[in-house]
């Protein structure tokens, strides 16, 4: 045997050894599947001297190899850290000599390919047309993960320029990445943008990952994949760094498989940035320990609002649904239902109003840092650039939305004035805090998303329910958590509030996991 596999066979008997722990506390809070690591059960088995950090790097990275490109072939994950090992040795040195940073201390951790990281891997929001843009320092949040101990293992695929490019776009498709596919069903949409970050983290391809959210990008992956997704408060989690569509409701957040390990991720993510007027102007609500929050009674007197609206039309949604209310009232919630949050039937159109005008600036502006050797400096630069290499770049769908915002004014046009106006006015005080309010709600709770649907190459996605958009438009924080199958399919249970409320979803959401024990492992279903 040589060192390699070596080296592989240990981790892989660690690896069992924690899994049988796991087992063994299976009504701990937060317990994941028995097959699967949780940070916790990381945390015990190299403190116990069972496994250390290269030997789980090195675990992750050919798990990456085995089923990334071959096996399932999930194009989950676009490229991998060639200094991973590097600094996983560091950081083994470091724990060896007394130093240990915290609950990431060692940990491989996978970033969404539109996130800014100074090692020796590209930033490109899976376009091309970024190909060579190797950021020159670390995205803040990125920084914060690295000073917690965080092994940054490499980069996932995404819906490229996170799904804002066209109106029939394949989610988790990129020309840099190709498709990536769902774990539970590879036929089936991985949903997006962070299409990657959820397929790696639901394969078992990292202990956790980073994904990020315009409307939806983090909670309907997360839901289909099976998974916990955090989408925190704007500002809550500093933007710079990231490639954006739109300043107001862009943010990063934690994408995992239970929602202890989310906590300690949003923990270490979050912090003030005087730099992103977001996260300057969110002072006061940053918080380094969420793990205080979990409660598996949490449900306990809590009061929470059904939104049926969002699944009305779905029998078979209502039924789940109707499911989970039972689940949540066996749990002590008090329950309001209906506690429907209907938003204005032009809310839509005012929100991709919002999102066009803000895109055009907010990319321009990230554009403006490239070296001048880049083909792409201005929107019009990379419309160009995309028809210049069709075959790459258009071979499945358009890029009428990149056209469409390219034509759009500045911020300073009556018409984004309007729109953003009607956008905050109907999902904040006119919609969730008033819904809240009106029936002194600690949440508002329904289905994040129906289970995924085919990829369809030739007609691009279609709809399966969601309720991301208020959250979204909002600024307001959502968390997902697996509520169980539905036709072998995952569904998610939401869970969203008021501004900076991610402590009270957290003991929601985690006394819901806790009572509803609803996680399956996927079985890469053809």
């Amino acid at each position: 045997m040589n060192r390699r596999n070596f080296v592989l066979a240990s981790a892989v008997a660690s690896f069992a050894a924690s899994a049988a722990s796991a087992a063994a506390r299976a009504t701990a809070p937060g317990a994941p599947a028995s097959s699967e690591l949780s940070l916790a059960d990381i945390a015990a088995a190299f403190a116990q001297g069972h496994l250390t950090s290269v030997e789980l790097t090195e675990t992750y990275l050919t798990r990456i190899d085995d089923k990334n490109m071959r096996g399932p072939n999930l194009h989950a994950v676009i490229e991998t850290n060639p200094k991973a090992l590097d600094i996983a040795t560091a950081l083994d040195a470091e724990r060896k000599s007394g130093k240990v940073r915290g609950p990431l201390h060692g940990v491989p951790v996978l970033i969404k390919d539109n996130i800014e990281t100074a090692d020796p891997m590209m930033t490109t929001a899976g376009s091309t047309a970024l190909e060579g843009w190797y950021a020159p320092t670390d995205a803040p949040l990125i920084a914060r993960l690295r000073a917690a101990g965080a092994v940054i293992l490499g980069k996932t695929n995404m819906s490229e320029w996170a799904n804002f490019r066209s109106t029939h776009s394949v989610s988790g498709w990129s020309g840099r990445g190709g498709q990536c596919r769902n774990p539970y069903a590879l036929s089936r949409t991985p949903s997006g943008s962070s299409s990657g970050s959820a397929a790696a983290t639901a394969a078992n391809l990292c202990a956790v990952a980073v994904g990020s959210e315009t409307d939806g990008s983090i909670v309907s992956p997360a839901s289909i994949c099976g998974l916990v997704g955090i989408k925190p408060t704007v500002g809550l989690v500093s933007r710079r760094g990231i490639v954006p569509i739109s300043h107001s409701q862009d943010t990063a957040g934690p994408i995992a498989r239970c929602v202890r390990d989310a906590a300690i991720m949003l923990g270490m993510m979050s912090g003030i940035d005087l730099k992103d007027p977001a996260s300057a102007a969110a002072t006061g609500h940053f918080e380094t320990d969420y793990l205080r929050y979990l409660d598996n009674a949490g449900l306990k007197g809590a009061r929470l609002g059904i939104a049926r609206n969002f699944f009305a039309d779905s029998a078979p949604m209502t039924r789940f649904l109707d499911q989970q209310v039972a689940v949540l009232k066996a749990a002590g919630a008090l329950i309001v239902d209906p506690a429907d949050l209907v938003l204005p039937d032009p809310i839509g159109d005012a929100e991709l109003q919002v999102l066009l005008y803000e895109f055009k600036a907010d990319l321009n502006i990230y554009f403006s840092r490239l070296p001048s050797s880049f083909p792409v400096h201005t929107l019009a630069d990379l419309i160009r650039f995309n028809e210049a290499h069709a075959a790459d770049e258009l071979p499945v769908f358009d890029q009428e939305l990149l056209r469409t915002a390219d034509a759009k004014g500045g911020l300073d046009d009556a018409a984004y004035i309007k729109a953003r106006t009607a956008c905050v006015e109907a999902t904040r005080c006119n919609g969730i805090d008033k819904l809240m309010a009106d029936h002194q709600l600690d949440a508002i709770v329904t289905l994040t998303s129906g289970p995924a649907g085919l990829i369809d190459s030739i007609n691009g996605d279609y709809g399966n329910g969601g309720c991301s958009t208020p959250a979204a438009i909002a600024g307001y924080p959502h968390i997902t958590v697996p509520a169980g199958l539905r036709a072998g399919l995952p569904v998610g249970l939401s869970f969203f509030g008021a501004a900076f409320s991610e402590g009270k979803l957290l003991r929601l959401a985690s006394g819901f996991e806790h009572v509803a024990q609803a996680r399956v492992a996927p079985q890469f279903n053809a």
